[in-house]
């Protein structure tokens, strides 16, 4: 079997009919048939049920079109970035793709430190959310991600920056805001509130039971301690969610880094629990070529350093 038959099959079962596909791949009716026989002939079994009307896939064509329609778009994706691999990048030019959380840590300052070393250097930034700094980086949208969630892909190279811990934002009307400081709050003093979840991106599902198969970050921080809020609320940004806290229409667990966001009107205060953190990672082709995506990591590195936070110092591939 070659590419061109497994390509025309995948074309034909999507369109559900030889005519259509026909026209799609704008090549003649009896050639295509000619190459899908060729397939079901080499693997020795049928694929496609042409008795049936309309025209359906057998068990064994549903089975293989799930395991190459992966392969295929694997191989879309080698070519197109082969194809960028072996064009000149230019020199003087970085996109970077972030979450909104990490805007509000220490981006900026990193951002700072590389144009210090390289002033030349035109950075743009793009708000992209973790799953799609992914595709983003295949097609060339943006050169390097700062996401929070961690992804499997053969294309891409994570590298795990730190952990970052969670405190819980009060309006400032609660009865915990009076709290001091040093006192930290348990998960289990917030169940009675209205849990405002902002996350656009589903964690995976997790298959412990504990865990009720939580996708939301928030909710399955709850479901560790085996907890889980009465009320919750679903907002599209971590912004309106602020906003909505300030209102006093609830409560939520933000990064520590945006503590500094509405304080007269929002009180953020320290979790008790020490695992309640959010992993912040840098997402990058596995084989770059962008030369200034080291010095990226490096100036993090260094911001790190200067502000006194725990790092997993790793290298680039």
């Amino acid at each position: 079997m070659d590419i061109s038959q497994l390509t025309y099959f995948v074309v034909v079962a999507k369109a559900g009919s030889f005519s259509q596909a026909a026209k799609t791949l704008a090549i003649s009716q009896p050639s295509l048939s000619r190459h899908v026989q060729q397939l079901e002939s080499e693997l020795g079994v049928e694929l496609l049920d042409r008795y049936h009307r309309p025209m359906t896939l057998t068990a064994a064509g549903h089975f293989f079109l799930a395991q190459i329609e992966p392969i295929l778009l694997q191989l879309e994706q080698a070519r197109e970035l082969t194809q960028r691999f072996a064009q000149p990048h230019r020199t003087n030019h970085l996109t970077i793709g972030f979450v909104a959380s990490v805007l509000y840590g220490l981006l900026p300052e990193i951002i700072s430190t590389v144009k210090q070393r390289h002033p030349n250097l035109d950075i743009k930034l793009v708000e992209i959310n973790s799953e799609q700094q992914m595709s983003a980086l295949k097609s060339g949208d943006i050169d390097v991600g700062f996401g929070r969630f961690r992804h499997s892909d053969n294309f891409v190279q994570q590298i795990f920056l730190r952990h970052e811990r969670f405190v819980v934002a009060l309006p400032m009307a609660h009865p915990l805001a009076s709290r001091p400081d040093d006192i930290g709050i348990a998960f289990k003093e917030l169940l009675e509130d209205t849990l405002i979840l902002y996350h656009r991106t589903p964690l995976p599902i997790l298959q412990n039971p504990l865990f009720n198969g939580e996708t939301d970050q928030l909710m399955y921080l709850f479901a560790r301690h085996q907890l889980s809020p009465h009320l919750t609320t679903k907002v599209r940004d971590i912004q309106i969610a602020l906003g909505l806290v300030a209102a006093g229409e609830g409560i939520t667990l933000v990064p520590d880094s945006l503590k500094t966001v509405r304080t007269e009107q929002i009180h953020y205060h320290r979790l008790r629990h020490e695992d309640a953190t959010t992993p912040i990672f840098m997402n990058v082709l596995a084989h770059q070529s962008n030369p200034y995506i080291d010095d990226l990591l490096q100036a993090t590195y260094q911001v790190y350093e200067a502000k006194g936070i725990t790092y997993s110092n790793q290298s680039l591939n």
